[in-house]
């Protein structure tokens, strides 16, 4: 997995490779006019149909209904058992902590490593442990905003190591992204880019 998203995230050798491949297969006296069409675009055209357009708020979007994330929330005064129980049903590797009654107001995030730096190699009873007990706090958890571009979220998420990242606006979460939200926006956003290029080469544009 590391290996893919570190492959998406070279965006810009895959655009050069393929303009490259089909100016390859131009007459030569056919070359110097593809290339001095290609540099006379504007950095602004550039900028309104490159990559890094695509925003977390457009991955919210696409969700819908599944973009609050409220399947992927639990209290601060659930059992550990109940979190993992519930991470198990599904299939996701964290939840966000939040307060009782206040769905809005985030407490942290438990994750399996929690579950397994902090029960099983501690010989801690899931069923007797609070989630705010282990749960990683407020201030270290990860977040990003709807107007955050998804590349910049990929790196995040990659750095970190992380699968899942809270949606935060105004200090309150309107939504969770998971990484495989933010790879297939990334691989659309290549796929367009690329056609984009075809369309241009061709005299689309």
């Amino acid at each position: 997995m590391q290996g893919a998203l570190r492959a998406c995230l070279t965006h810009g050798n895959v655009v050069k490779d393929s303009l490259l491949q089909h100016v390859r297969v131009l007459s030569p006296l056919l070359r110097p006019i593809v290339f001095s069409r290609f540099e006379s675009v504007s950095s602004a055209r550039i900028e309104e149909h490159g990559f890094e357009s695509t925003r977390i708020a457009d991955i919210l979007k696409e969700k819908g209904k599944g973009a609050d994330g409220s399947w992927l929330w639990c209290t601060t005064d659930d059992t550990v058992y109940d979190a993992v129980k519930s991470m198990t049903q599904h299939n996701v590797g964290a939840l966000v902590v939040v307060k009782p009654g206040e769905q809005k107001s985030i407490a942290g995030i438990i994750t399996e490593r929690d579950y397994l730096r902090k029960i099983i190699v501690q010989g801690r009873s899931s069923k007797s442990t609070k989630v705010g007990d282990i749960m990683t706090e407020e201030n270290k958890l990860i977040t990003v905003t709807p107007d955050t571009k998804v590349l910049k979220a990929m790196q995040l998420m990659t750095d970190k190591r992380i699968r899942h990242i809270p949606v935060i606006d105004d200090k309150e979460m309107i939504g969770m992204v998971s990484i495989g939200d933010v790879v297939r926006a990334v691989v659309s956003e290549h796929r367009e880019e690329v056609d984009r290029l075809n369309a241009y080469i061709q005299g689309g544009y």
